[in-house]
């Protein structure tokens, strides 16, 4: 995986690599496939959301630029793969599941993984942010907004980073934010697809369900 999909695609952040080595990802997809695992897809998990390809996973986080210690605001806990990858990194993470069960689910795994100390799941709208937690070094979400939720960048520390999907359904743009006092700086980082981000800063839950949104990144 790490050879195939992540250096021969681009990937160059070492340490992000070595981590997505060690980390099992057969934990974190479902029963049905385990055989893929390590395939260079998204696969479909419970509540109708996905855990992303690993190269994507790779990407966002090495856009991240992550390092020990930093405070990083996740938007989506899905299985709970990205925050356990950042929590491998030296991360202190605050994931925001809008699904209940999928946020008991991954906290159950990074328990097993000992790794709780590191990340803590609350469930509710991740798209407003966590204004009471703020300020965060890095932003992630793992779900496609309209536009960059409007309560996000404002939640990043000076040079703090966002990476967000921004586009509409069947197409969106990898985002990179980066905070620079009272502005931002704003890098488009290729074309992806991801299931929608729901809530307040995203669709709402009726645009999101008028059909079934692909969840495999186009790169």
């Amino acid at each position: 995986m790490v050879e195939n999909h992540l250096r021969g695609r681009g990937i160059r952040d070492e340490s992000v690599m070595a981590a997505m080595a060690t980390l099992p990802r057969e934990l974190f997809v479902p029963p049905g496939s385990l055989s893929r695992a390590y395939s260079d897809d998204a696969l479909p998990i419970a509540s109708g959301q996905t855990i992303s390809q690993p190269y994507m996973v790779a990407r966002m986080t090495e856009l991240l630029e992550p390092r020990p210690g930093m405070r990083v605001l996740e938007v989506g806990t899905g299985s709970g793969y990205q925050a356990a990858l950042l929590a491998l990194l030296g991360c202190l993470v605050i994931s925001v599941e809008r699904h209940a069960e999928l946020a008991a689910a991954a906290e159950a795994r990074l328990g097993e993984l000992g790794l709780a100390g590191r990340v803590r799941i609350v469930v509710g709208d991740g798209s407003i942010g966590r204004a009471g937690d703020a300020p965060f070094d890095a932003i992630v979400v793992t779900a496609a907004a309209p536009a960059i939720p409007p309560a996000l960048p404002g939640q990043l520390a000076e040079g703090g980073r966002l990476a967000v999907p921004v586009g509409m359904r069947g197409r969106q743009e990898l985002v990179l934010l980066v905070r620079r006092g009272e502005t931002f700086e704003r890098y488009d980082c290729g074309a992806c697809i991801f299931v929608p981000l729901v809530g307040e800063g995203g669709f709402s839950e009726k645009a999101a369900g008028r059909r079934r949104w692909p969840g495999r990144p186009l790169v």
